[in-house]
């Protein structure tokens, strides 16, 4: 990690290969976001470390990213950590160059790559938060999941107000682990969402769930230790291994958006066959989780389309 401290500001220096501007794209998707502002090419957000609760805003200027502290200055671990916290929020220790090496022989991902060169997989750190997304977002379409996240945000969640603007912090399990089916029901959650929810949140708090154990382990172990809990399917595993675990191979393959994304890419009038989907996991083998991500991407614009010819889409 490249950084430097100046107290009330760190410098953060990001490999070649990163697009901040395209990075906002994918985390402003939704006017409904409410873990972080995005305004005039920078992005704000809360985070809590250390006992601190720490707001920073970061800009970027093509060389490095300049983090300000807005509610005052951090002590010199936590800033640190804020360091940390954000190369790993932009997955900066990813070796994209060697990615888009690799990327350059596939039909679908070079064009992928080059339209989107320097995005990087935007992470979820905390664990919890990473569960919960994925649970409110099973089965229902993307705006809804953000109107629940950002009920629950708000209901739940710590809140630091500054310039007249409040900002949030995810609940902590720990609060949710007490809480009953219908607190989350009177949000709109429905019932069995609610109960894998509070189920996540007693198992992370007795210490059965932990990110710190679960990145010791290998994908199978991960996956089996996602797997036997409640709400946790294979869709959801999967997100989580790659959204918040870093786990390259995790490819959530079931996932209506990443269909959608490759339907439009080749051309074609349905969504391929899950025989097909298989076929491209495989092929991306060791990459799946970019490739996904950057499908997930190209649903964001109109015009995708790569007219990959016939013979090549899933040689």
């Amino acid at each position: 990690m490249n950084w430097i401290d100046g107290r009330s500001w760190i410098k953060i220096y990001p490999p070649k290969e990163f697009n901040f501007a395209e990075c906002l794209l994918f985390l402003g998707r939704s006017d409904q976001e409410i873990l972080h502002q995005i305004k005039d090419e920078c992005i704000t957000k809360l985070v809590h470390i250390h006992e601190e609760l720490i707001l920073f805003k970061i800009e970027d200027n093509g060389e490095f990213m300049k983090v300000e502290f807005l509610n005052g200055t951090p002590s010199q671990r936590a800033r640190e950590q804020v360091a940390e916290y954000i190369w790993e929020w932009f997955e900066l220790d990813v070796n994209l160059e060697h990615f888009y090496q690799w990327a350059a022989a596939d039909p679908i991902l070079s064009i992928l790559t080059q339209k989107y060169d320097g995005l990087r997989m935007i992470s979820i750190h905390d664990l919890f938060e990473a569960l919960v997304w994925a649970i409110l977002g099973q089965q229902i379409n993307l705006t809804f999941a953000y109107t629940l996240k950002k009920r629950f945000v708000e209901q739940f969640g710590e809140g630091l107000t500054f310039g007249n603007e409040k900002f949030w912090l995810f609940p902590r399990f720990e609060e949710i682990a007490s809480m009953d089916v219908e607190n989350l029901r009177d949000l709109q959650i429905t019932r069995r969402k609610a109960e894998y929810i509070i189920g996540i949140a007693k198992a992370m708090n007795s210490g059965e769930l932990q990110r710190e154990s679960l990145l010791k382990q290998d994908e199978e172990q991960v996956r089996n230790s996602l797997l036997k809990h409640k709400g946790i399917g294979a869709w959801t595993a999967d997100y989580v291994m790659m959204k918040c675990l870093h786990i390259p191979s995790s490819f959530p393959i079931a996932d209506v958006g990443i269909q959608n994304a490759l339907k439009n890419v080749l051309g074609y009038e349905h969504k391929p066959p899950m025989e097909e989907l298989e076929q491209f996991s495989a092929k991306w083998e060791g990459w799946q989780g970019y490739a996904a991500f950057y499908l997930w991407r190209s649903l964001y614009d109109d015009d995708i389309q790569a007219n990959i010819p016939i013979a090549h889409r899933n040689d």
